[in-house]
This record gives C-alpha cells, sequence and structure tokens, in this order.
C-alpha cells in the first residue's frame, strides 16, 4: 500500500505576472486573533476590479500575443494570406487600444475566477460585487448584450446588460496565499467557446503514433471559425469530463504555464512541452494557416497532462482565438491590481510598406498554381447577375475588395425569413439584391456611422442555404469559417458564393470600411435584426464558389501517417 501524499492537481509556479495599481482604497490589512492578519475587501474594490478587466480585455492583448502576430510578418515562410491577416490583426489592435471600439464585435460572455485567501474578509456577496462590475463595464462601454435568458424552455430573450456573468469563486488554502484575493478574467466570444471539444477515448490512443492520428483529425475540424491564429490547448486525462475541459480552458489562456514538466507517482498534471511542438508543427502543415492558407493556424500549443480513472480517458480541446481576451487580477494589503495588458499596440507594426503581401506572386499552400493573391475590386452597387459573373471569373482564393451595399442577418433573422417561406411568402428582396453579411454589430459609438462589425460564424446558417438560393436569395454570402458540403452543394447547383472574410478585426472594419449603417427589418431584434451597410474596400476571399469548389475541402483531410512494417514482414 502507497504512503499518503498530497499535492495539488494543477500545481502552479510562482506569479510573474506584470501588474499595475488600481487603488489602495477598499482594502486593509488588520489583526485577527493569534497573531493573524487579515485582509479586508470591500465591495466596491471587487467591482472597480471587474469592471476595469472587462475594458481592458475588450481593448487590449497582451504583448506576447502582439508578438506573435508580429512574427509572422517577419516570417519567409509565412504565406502573404497568413501576413495580411496577421497586418489585418494588428492594425486591428491598434484602433481597438484608442478604448473606443472594442477588438471584437462579440465582445462574450464574461467569466470570472478568483481564488479566496484563507484571511480575506468581505461584506455581502463577492459574486455581486464582481456582476455589478461585468454590468457597469457591458453598460457603459461601447461593447454588445449577448446573453439570452430563458423564458420558456423554447423562448428566450436578451438579458440587456450582458449578464449573467459565469463567477466562479474558490478557497485558496496554499500557505502564503492566505491574505490574497487572485482573479483569472476572460471574455469568451461564442466563435471560441464553441470549439470546446471533450472526446472520451481509452488507453488505445496513448501512444504519440495513435495521438498523433487522433489529433490530426480532430485539430483540422476545428475550421477557422473561431478566428485563427489560435492559441491551442488539449488536455489528455482528468479525474472528471467537467475537469479536462475547465483544465483546457485555463491552458489556452496561458493560466497553467508554469505547471511542471514532468509528472510524477504523487499524480499532479504537467506540461507536455516536448509535444506540444510536434502537435504545433502538425498543425503548421495542415495549409489551413491563418484563416485563408498558410502554416500560422496556431500561435502556440499547450498540452497538459492530468490523472485519470483506469477506465476513462478524457481529452479535451480549446482554443484562444485572435482575440485572445483575458487578464489576472489579485488584491493584496497593498492595493488593487490588475495585469498590464499592451497599450501601445502600434510599436509592433511594421513600416509602411515593409510587409510584401506578394500581390501578384503566386501564393500555392492548399491550393493549385492557378490561384493567385490578386486583389479583385468588386461593385456591390450592380445588379446581382452582374456580381455573379464577376466572381465567376475568379478561383477560390482570390482576395476581393467589396465596395457597395451588403445586407445584414445571422440567427434570428434566419430563422424567421425561414418561417415566411414556409408559410408560401416571398424571399425579401433585399436578399435577392444584395450579400448578405453574417454579422451583429456592437454599439456604435457617437459620432461614428458604425461599433465593431465582423463577421460572425458562416457554419450556423448552413441550413438555410439551399432553401433560400433555390427562393433567389443569399446567392452571395459573407461570414467567417468553413461551411458544410451542403453549402459547397447548394452553391453548384444554384450558382452561388461563399466569400470568407477575416474573422477578428471588427475594430478596423467599422472605423475603416464601414460607411453607413440602417435598420431594414425586426428593429426588435437589437443585433439580431436585419441591416444594410455600405462599405468600402471591405476584404474578403472565395471560398466555395459557383463550380462546387471549397478551398477548405482539400485542406480539412486528415494526412496518411505511415505506419511501419513489423521487422521479419514482407
Amino acid at each position: 500500500m502507497a504512503e499518503f501524499s498530497y499535492e495539488d492537481l494543477l500545481p502552479i509556479g510562482a506569479d510573474e505576472t506584470p501588474y499595475r495599481l488600481l487603488t489602495t482604497e477598499g482594502v486593509r490589512a488588520v489583526d485577527g486573533p493569534g497573531g493573524r492578519t487579515f485582509l479586508e475587501v470591500d465591495p466596491e474594490a471587487l467591482r472597480l476590479l471587474t469592471e476595469t478587466a472587462m475594458h481592458d480585455v475588450a481593448h487590449y492583448l497582451r504583448p506576447a500575443h502582439l508578438q506573435q502576430l508580429r512574427t509572422i510578418l517577419d516570417d519567409p515562410e509565412a504565406s502573404n494570406n497568413d501576413k495580411f491577416v496577421a497586418l489585418d490583426l494588428l492594425k486591428n489592435a491598434n484602433i481597438a487600444a484608442g478604448g473606443v471600439l472594442p477588438m471584437c464585435q462579440d465582445t462574450g460572455t464574461a467569466i470570472v475566477m478568483g481564488k479566496r485567501g484563507q484571511h480575506v474578509l468581505t461584506a455581502g456577496t463577492d459574486e455581486q460585487a464582481v456582476s455589478e462590475g461585468v454590468y457597469d463595464a457591458y453598460t457603459r462601454l461601447n461593447l454588445r448584450y449577448s446573453q439570452m435568458a430563458p423564458i420558456t424552455t423554447w423562448e428566450e430573450k436578451n438579458t440587456g446588460s450582458n449578464l449573467p456573468a459565469q463567477v466562479e469563486l474558490y478557497a485558496d488554502t496554499t500557505p502564503g496565499h492566505e491574505a490574497q484575493y487572485k482573479f483569472l478574467f476572460m471574455a469568451k466570444g461564442g466563435g471560441s467557446a464553441n470549439k470546446s471539444y471533450l472526446y472520451q477515448e481509452t488507453k488505445a490512443i496513448l501512444n504519440e503514433d495513435a495521438m498523433m492520428r487522433f489529433l490530426d483529425e480532430k485539430l483540422r475540424s476545428l475550421g477557422t471559425a473561431a478566428c485563427p491564429p489560435y492559441h491551442l490547448a488539449i488536455v489528455i486525462g482528468g479525474t472528471s469530463a467537467e475537469f479536462a475541459l475547465k483544465t483546457a480552458k485555463y491552458a489556452s489562456a496561458k493560466y497553467l504555464d508554469s505547471l511542471p514538466t514532468s509528472g510524477s507517482i504523487t499524480a499532479h498534471g504537467f506540461r507536455d512541452t516536448e509535444l506540444e511542438e510536434k502537435v504545433l508543427e502538425l498543425t503548421r502543415q495542415f495549409g489551413i494557416g491563418a484563416q485563408f492558407g498558410g502554416k500560422y493556424f496556431c500561435h502556440d500549443v499547450r498540452v497538459v497532462r492530468l490523472p485519470r480513472h483506469g477506465a476513462s480517458l478524457p481529452v479535451a480541446i480549446a482554443v484562444s482565438c485572435s482575440a485572445d481576451r483575458q487578464c489576472l487580477g489579485k488584491i493584496t494589503a497593498e492595493g488593487v491590481f490588475i495585469e498590464q495588458l499592451e497599450t501601445d499596440p502600434a510599436r509592433f507594426l511594421p513600416d509602411a510598406g515593409a510587409v510584401d503581401l506578394g500581390e501578384h506572386e503566386d501564393d500555392a499552400i492548399g491550393v493549385s498554381s492557378t490561384s493567385r493573391n490578386v486583389v479583385v475590386k468588386v461593385d456591390l452597387n450592380q445588379p446581382m447577375d452582374d456580381i455573379l459573373s464577376e466572381l465567376s471569373r475568379h478561383p477560390v482564393k482570390t482576395r476581393l475588395s467589396l465596395t457597395g451595399p451588403l445586407v445584414v442577418a445571422r440567427d434570428i433573422a434566419h430563422a424567421k425569413i425561414k418561417e415566411r417561406l414556409d408559410a408560401g411568402e416571398q424571399m425579401p428582396q433585399y436578399l435577392k439584391d444584395h450579400p448578405v453579411y453574417y454579422a451583429g454589430p456592437a454599439k456604435t459609438p457617437e459620432g461614428m456611422p458604425s461599433g465593431s462589425f465582423g463577421p460572425t460564424t458562416a457554419g450556423r446558417m448552413d441550413s438555410y442555404v439551399d432553401q433560400f438560393q433555390a427562393a433567389g436569395g443569399s446567392k452571395v454570402m459573407l461570414a467567417k469559417g468553413n461551411r458544410s458540403k451542403q453549402v459547397t452543394d447548394a452553391c453548384g447547383t444554384h450558382g452561388g458564393f461563399y466569400l470568407g472574410s477575416i474573422g477578428g478585426p471588427a475594430a478596423r472594419l467599422a472605423q475603416d470600411c464601414i460607411k453607413h449603417v440602417e435598420v431594414l427589418e425586426y428593429e426588435e431584434l437589437g443585433m439580431e435584426a436585419v441591416w444594410k451597410i455600405d462599405v468600402e474596400d471591405f476584404p474578403a476571399f472565395i471560398v466555395v464558389d459557383d463550380k462546387g469548389n471549397d478551398f477548405f475541402a482539400e485542406v480539412s483531410k486528415p494526412m496518411a501517417f505511415t505506419i511501419s512494417k513489423r521487422p521479419g514482414l514482407e
């Protein structure tokens, strides 16, 4: 029988985070019984810290993330499309850092995880004070309300405040942490949240060859809907399915970077840094790249190995997207502190004209040599038949610059229009006359034509495409991410196109490309209404064409791994 031993499941190392002081008010050290020192924390300190965190993660990124984007621009092996996306994301970060337009229109679910030391004293309900901070940030800033309250099992209504937040507070009994309150703040958009996966596997994949074959298939299925380049996290094992998933989420936020890098009989979790490098190289061979072909599907990879029940092997996968929104916070006797994010992202931008995007060179990663990076200007003011004729002249992966009107409609609007078609009504004329952009805006700042207004995940509208195109609408669709085969088939049958928009640069699109916004229908749906917008030089790529070609179809096929023969076999 083994002797008793204890170690944390996730033994995180020393905190090397750079912090900035918010305030010294609302916290104080007080003497307690037994010569112990306690930390009193007022609710206002929790509210202020949370509000500031939600502001900062909507507008600022970590310097390391920005450096990774710059690395793409400096890498001679990066595809021209990799560089185009990275440059746009850096420009977007620079605009968002102005504090007006958030970096992404999906300003996310507010997630707050706190660890409270044993000698921290608070009055009232901490979760309420944290939620008030979330409320204040989302109602005062140009952020979007995305939370839906279930009224009945089938009916929902937007809460109008982005509450509820997901607030999880834990007791921290680690020696030395008695008088501190530490936090991880996240704003998790629907796109990246939807790319969290749990697989219940067996010991059969606990060898490198089998694991790499498994990951080759599963990681390709992530697609681009969550706006790569990704920070990818993989967790192998777990004392429960939910613990594996939660660990993957924390790992994608770099919260577990200081874990040990080897295991022991005490059964703590650890990082497998060697496997991380192998998985990163695997993703670079996919050809998916930073959304439209290349090697930068992922910035980096974290692999965490956890203990498990002998009859259970959960494998969890999660990503943090190009809106890499998280930061740390802490409250100590010295004050209220928040992680110092980068407020001057312009220092990561190259000099004007310094990046060669090869707009007249062949860029054939993942497609035939006939596809080139020539930027094709498309006038959306012309009749739909002329727009379709122009698009039909170019192969998939062609980069476009769109100017003219777009109709904006997403999930709820599509469902309502489908109800009308099913009832025998006609397709709305606006969907016949104009391309449809799957998107939903954040609030519009005063004096600007638009709030942050980037694309949403195209796949959620896949089931509508054949019916809509058959009725004469949705002949040209614009969104982010890959589509199902039913969309490719519909476009081949009805002569339609799916254009991919860069996922991530919602602030840049609002500032530079969207010139006018008006509501066409369903105004009561808020950001889910049908809008008409006028755009100028709006970037896009042909992903699915009218001939049945789909750029993502080829790069989504798993590689054929070579399995060596046993010695002595012919």
